[in-house]
């Protein structure tokens, strides 16, 4: 018996329409936060980002409010119990998440021989313990949001260090976004039934703080070796996070997306 076609569509306009959504973008006041909090606005959604600098949400704020309703909010994400105020401080804006945005990260470079204890502890804290402390703390406004049809969505931001051998070895950086990655899979099995979707990117070289130095020294030969051809530009990362929030991705969880030019998924042998 053949499946009877399903004739319901939603409008192209509405399918990535984010109205009236409630969003937290951790580290959200620059680099790749910067860049998914500014898609969320623009898509309609409600949007608070968090750092752990006073001064530089501040300034988010002001740049960001040109494109929407914006709030932002100083938080030390290493730590467990500030993960925890600041999951309060959004469960009393609203008693909804519609979409938490894991993106708050730290990298230590540093040789093999020389690299200390606080480069793990440090890195792990931020890029790994805490995705998961702000699912848990955050569970209740998950759940209150998400609906069969259109599910909360907890988006990780990982890295393509965490799916192929970077040239240029970041020993917990790589360990921890391996990590998000497979916890973003746990989280998507066990958080599915409950109207909740988990999936995460998996940026490559993109302008940021963060990779500054290396885009300096060898940007060039970086974007000269992905098939593409260039860099990650702030729409490239806009667009996938709209999508992952959005309606169209309302039967999406537990992937991985590369956002890299197709460095890591299609390189070879060195």
């Amino acid at each position: 018996m053949t499946p009877r076609a399903n004739t319901r569509f939603t409008a192209h306009a509405d399918l990535f329409d984010l109205s009236g959504k409630h969003a937290l973008v951790t580290g959200g006041t620059r680099g790749i936060g910067s860049m998914i909090a500014r898609g969320l606005l623009q898509a309609g959604a409600r949007v608070v980002i968090s750092s752990r600098k006073a001064d530089a949400c501040a300034e988010a704020q002001r740049l960001l409010s040109e494109f929407g309703d914006v709030r932002a909010v100083s938080a030390d994400l290493s730590r467990y119990d500030e993960c925890r105020r600041l999951a309060d401080l959004v469960q009393a804006d609203s008693a909804r998440l519609d979409i938490l945005v894991n993106n708050a990260g730290a990298m230590w470079r540093e040789p093999l021989e020389t690299f200390p204890p606080e480069g793990w502890d440090a890195v792990l804290d931020l890029n790994l313990k805490s995705p998961f402390w702000l699912v848990q703390a955050l569970l209740p406004a998950l759940r209150r949001a998400g609906t069969a049809d259109d599910p909360a969505r907890v988006i990780n931001v990982g890295s393509i260090a965490g799916i192929h051998v970077a040239e240029s070895p970041n020993y917990s950086y790589a360990s921890s976004k391996a990590g998000l990655h497979q916890l973003t899979r746990v989280l998507a099995r066990e958080l599915g039934p409950q109207h909740i979707t988990v999936n995460a990117v998996a940026p490559g070289p993109f302008p940021s703080q963060m990779m500054a130095a290396t885009l300096e020294a060898v940007g060039d030969t970086i974007a000269a070796k992905a098939p593409l051809r260039r860099l990650g530009r702030d729409d490239d990362m806009a667009g996938v996070a709209v999508f992952l929030a959005s309606r169209a991705a309302s039967y999406l969880t537990g992937t991985i997306v590369p956002v890299d030019g197709g460095i890591a998924t299609t390189a070879s042998g060195t």
